[in-house]
């Protein structure tokens, strides 16, 4: 696999964990916890589309 998939896996694992965390969040009635981990959440995503734009313009 090449270096550049394994990032996005990295980030998509990253991702789903922020999810995972957001319920895990809202179950314990923690606000502050669910608002983190959706910021976290738009940044990783943001950070993988924006790498998935840089590469596909470069080919």
């Amino acid at each position: 696999m090449k270096l550049n998939k394994w990032i996005f896996l990295l980030l998509a694992f990253l991702a789903a964990m922020c999810m995972t965390l957001i319920g895990v969040a809202i179950g314990i009635r923690s606000t502050l916890g669910a608002a983190g981990a959706i910021f976290v959440l738009i940044i990783i995503m943001g950070t993988g589309f924006t790498l998935k734009k840089k590469m596909s313009d470069t080919l």
